[in-house]
C-alpha cells in the first residue's frame, strides 16, 4: 500500500504507521476501531460522508471502503503467511483499487459493516493460533520481511491513521449538511 504522500518511500510509510502504535496494544486498537468508526459517522449526513476535504483526498465514505478492502487484504495475507512461512506477498495500489472498485459510490454504512465482520473474524483467528505462528513471515514486494506480529502492528497503525483522518474531515464538515 502506498502512504499518503506519493513521495513517501515504503520504509517511511512503515515508520509513520508504526509510530501511531508505539507503546500501545495493537490488538486492543484493532478491537475498538469499528466502534470508534461507528461513533464518528453516526451523526454525519450522507453529504458529509461523501464530501472530499480536497479534490485529491478521499471522503469518509472512500476511507471506509478502503478500510473494508484492506481488511480483505489482511485476511488473505495472514492466512497465506500462516500456511506458508516466507511466502511472497504483493503490495497493491490503493488509488487503483479506489477507482476500480468505485469507493466514492460505495455505501459507507455497508463498508463499515464489512470491515467490522472481517475484523472480528481476523481477531478471532489471531486469538486461536499458537505463538510460533506470530513469527511466521511473508516477503512483501515493496517492504520486505513482515511477520504476523509486524502485520498486526501495521494494521493497528493503519486504523489510527485513518481514524484521525475521519475525525479531521468530520470536524471540518460540521454545518455543511
Amino acid at each position: 500500500m502506498k502512504g499518503e504522500s506519493m513521495k513517501e518511500t515504503p520504509q517511511q510509510y512503515v515508520k509513520r504507521i508504526l509510530g501511531y502504535v508505539e507503546g500501545k496494544d495493537p490488538l486492543k486498537i484493532q478491537k475498538s476501531t469499528a466502534k470508534k468508526l461507528q461513533k464518528l459517522i453516526k451523526p454525519l449526513s450522507r453529504k458529509q460522508l461523501r464530501r472530499r476535504p480536497a479534490p485529491e483526498k478521499w471522503s469518509i465514505a472512500e476511507i471506509l471502503a478502503h478500510l473494508a478492502d484492506t481488511e480483505v487484504v489482511g485476511s488473505w495475507r495472514m492466512r497465506l503467511i500462516m500456511g506458508s512461512d516466507g511466502t511472497p506477498i504483493l503490495g497493491f495500489d490503493q488509488d487503483v483499487w479506489a477507482k476500480t472498485f468505485a469507493y466514492a459510490d460505495r455505501d459507507p454504512k455497508h463498508s463499515l459493516k464489512v470491515f467490522r465482520v472481517l475484523r472480528e473474524n481476523n481477531l478471532s483467528l489471531l486469538k486461536s493460533i499458537p505463538p510460533k505462528l506470530w513469527e511466521y513471515h511473508g516477503m512483501h514486494s515493496e517492504r520486505g520481511k513482515e511477520t504476523i506480529a509486524h502485520t498486526v502492528r501495521m494494521f493497528a497503525g493503519h486504523d489510527l491513521n485513518h481514524l484521525q483522518q475521519i475525525e479531521k474531515i468530520a470536524k471540518s464538515g460540521h454545518g455543511k449538511r
